[in-house]
């Protein structure tokens, strides 16, 4: 409720009847007090809980220990914006451009059928040969609406790696620099080994339940612990095992990185969100101030497309080399015993999991449908934004089939 209310600018009842209307979280009460930029939740009265909004950082559930008057960092931005150049480098108005190979009316009947009564589809975003050539939104949402990328984040966080891997800081083929791993078998897990799920170790991605997942994002205040402390299971690289707490574990590595915390805060959006343009970004930290990578990070759909868009010209920004094209090849390289639809915090369709489309398709995919598609041989990105999943198969195909 804080996020949607603070970063997502959507009330407190709409919210409710949308985000928070399924069982059992809609027998809580919830609240928000604008002066203290809070909500709060409780069922029955019981385990009342309060999230805070911090500026810069976004919301973040606090505890008993919590000092609201206590300093905090918050990641110098540059909203430097170019007004000679439309859509996706500026901001100037975009010239309309109408492509003979596209049957316009198809694409856009195919936008409209991801908006049919219970797909809960809040937007979507179609970009072929870097011009928008279908757009459309759910009542309630249009293109400044900052939305929840959710596990998309943790492709963000790959690509943070990418621009450190180019910059020669780090190998993601090194050992995992944990220090309380170098005393047993986990001292053999690599940083690849972490991007590719593939550490070994013990985890619970189950949020039907109470689960290590849950347990991280609702009661741990550093969440990049979380996984670190879990046991090995198995040989690194030998058993894919999808884990949020690995996300995190690999933001503290970043942090790790940097010998200052603004440093840190600064660099997603120095080297990559800024720098492309995604002003509307915002990406939450926990209360340790560390980036939560596995879950948390807002911004437009737009925004989320020029993500996209990065990726579909390997790295490079009008003219600019953010990450080598070798990232991409790694990135989409399918991890061990993950049945090659899983790279490095992308998805991929390399085995055929999405059978009516391109194999060569790769993604961000985040909880509730959220995605961003890069479809290098069509020279499209399509970005979705949802409360459910689709039949993502069946949408791509409708979409592709309407351009020659």
């Amino acid at each position: 409720m804080s996020s949607s209310f603070f970063i997502g600018e959507r009330s407190l009842e709409f919210t409710d009847s949308t985000d928070n209307n399924f069982g059992p979280v809609n027998i809580a009460k919830d609240v928000i007090d604008i002066e203290r930029k809070a909500a709060s939740a409780s069922v029955f009265g019981f385990k009342k809980r309060t999230a805070v909004f911090r500026e810069g950082l976004g919301s973040v559930l606090i505890n008993d220990s919590y000092d609201a008057d206590a300093p905090y960092l918050t990641p110098e931005r540059n909203y430097d914006s170019n007004d000679s150049l439309s859509y996706p480098y500026g901001t100037a108005k975009a010239i309309d451009s109408i492509f003979s190979n596209i049957d316009y009316n198809n694409l856009q009947k195919a936008v409209n059928d991801a908006f049919q009564e219970g797909l809960n589809t809040r937007s979507v975003l179609v970009i072929y040969k870097d011009h928008i050539i279908a757009e459309k939104y759910a009542e309630g949402f249009n293109k400044n609406s900052r939305l929840l990328g959710w596990s998309m984040n943790k492709s963000i966080l790959s690509t943070l790696y990418g621009i450190l891997q180019k910059e020669g800081k780090l190998d993601v083929f090194d050992k995992a620099p944990v220090e309380e791993w170098k005393s047993d078998s986990r001292k053999e897990v690599t940083i690849n080994d972490l991007l590719q799920m593939n550490s070994g170790l013990e985890w619970d991605e189950n949020y039907a339940t109470i689960s290590d997942a849950t347990k991280m994002l609702f009661l741990a205040s550093d969440m990049t612990l979380s996984q670190q402390k879990k046991k090995a299971k198995a040989a690194p690289g030998t058993l894919w095992n999808y884990s949020s707490g690995t996300s995190n574990l690999l933001s503290g590595i970043l942090r790790d990185q940097f010998n200052s915390h603004q440093k840190y805060l600064n660099f997603p959006y120095r080297e990559l969100i800024d720098k492309i343009g995604m002003h509307s970004m915002l990406l939450e930290t926990d209360l340790s101030g560390n980036f939560v990578a596995s879950s948390y990070g807002w911004a437009t759909t737009r925004d989320w497309g020029k993500f996209g868009l990065l990726y579909l010209h390997e790295g490079n920004w009008n003219g600019e080399q953010i990450f080598d094209t070798s990232w991409v090849d790694y990135i989409t390289t399918p991890a061990p015993d993950s049945n090659q639809r899983y790279g490095g915090h992308f998805w991929l369709n390399k085995g055929g999991y999405l059978p009516n489309v391109p194999k060569d398709i790769y993604y961000a995919d985040g909880f509730q449908g959220q995605r961003v598609f890069i479809i290098p041989s069509k020279d499209m990105v399509v970005v979705r934004f949802g409360l459910g999943n689709m039949d993502f198969n069946g949408f791509l195909k409708e979409v592709l089939g309407s351009v020659e």
